[in-house]
């Protein structure tokens, strides 16, 4: 019987690709959906604050994306729901699961907030900010580094956006696209630079600041993505991401959001 660890295995997937259950274009339609549907629910708020005669509305929106980038969320999980349903699968076959390899993944999980998150991160953005800035510590555009929002949405950001948007991340770019490529291609390590790219790329898209910021931003992050696929391939479990991820993302609505 095949476990839910096996399931998004390079042999369990091959096996789905020649059996016709796994569509070509679903990898790529999987790394397209988040920073397209992110552009898209970015153009109606805008046209919203527009109505609502928001001053500078296009830089307002730049803190709003831990609210309305819920709704990207919840079209990516229609998505991935839909593909897995032809595969016979489900959205759980993609976690791994395993009760028993718990006790390894919580640890692992904290591993990647304590020691993977800051190396990558800290480290890519330095190294970002020497190569789109020329200088350490340049002056990000409004609303992109200390983000204001009223109470409600700094409450809603604080304690729905970030348990939803780290699954579904983790499920879209390492559960669901990067094993698949990798069936696809037969080629792990392009798999993982195209993986890497879109993954990267979508934080470039979170809040609209010109190329330069878009550029910094997509530097940044491909350390870590890089990172997260390649843990991702040694264990083949999505949880010690999920919770790795989890506390990334709330450090960052703990720190970079203030009421206003």
């Amino acid at each position: 019987m095949t476990t839910l660890a096996s399931v998004n295995s390079l042999e369990a997937a091959q096996s789905r690709l020649l059996e016709g259950r796994i569509p070509r274009y679903g990898p790529m339609l999987m790394l397209l959906a988040r920073p397209t549907l992110l552009l898209l629910v970015q153009g109606i708020v805008f046209m919203l604050f527009r109505q609502l005669n928001v001053q500078n509305a296009g830089a307002a929106i730049r803190s709003w994306w831990t609210v309305f980038g819920t709704l990207v969320d919840l079209g990516c999980l229609g998505l991935l729901i839909w593909l897995t349903r032809r595969e016979g699968i489900g959205l759980r076959d993609l976690i791994g699961l395993v009760k028993s390899k718990l006790k390894f993944d919580i640890p692992l999980g904290l591993g990647i907030f304590v020691i993977v998150f800051p190396l990558t991160v800290f480290g890519g953005g330095m190294l970002a900010m020497l190569l789109v800035y020329g200088r350490l510590n340049p002056i990000f555009p409004e609303g992109t580094y200390i983000r204001t929002l009223p109470l409600l949405a700094v409450l809603y950001s604080r304690i729905l956006w970030w348990p939803l948007w780290s699954f579904t991340e983790e499920m879209t770019y390492n559960g669901y696209a990067l094993p698949r490529l990798i069936a696809l291609t037969r080629s792990p390590w392009l798999s993982v630079l195209i993986v890497s790219f879109f993954y990267s790329i979508q934080h470039s898209f979170l809040a609209l600041a010109g190329f330069q910021y878009g550029l910094y931003m997509f530097l940044t992050f491909i350390p870590l993505t890089i990172a997260l696929e390649l843990i991702y391939l040694r264990v083949r479990r999505l949880p010690p991401l999920i919770i790795g991820h989890w506390l990334m993302d709330l450090s960052s609505v703990l720190f970079m959001l203030q009421v206003g």
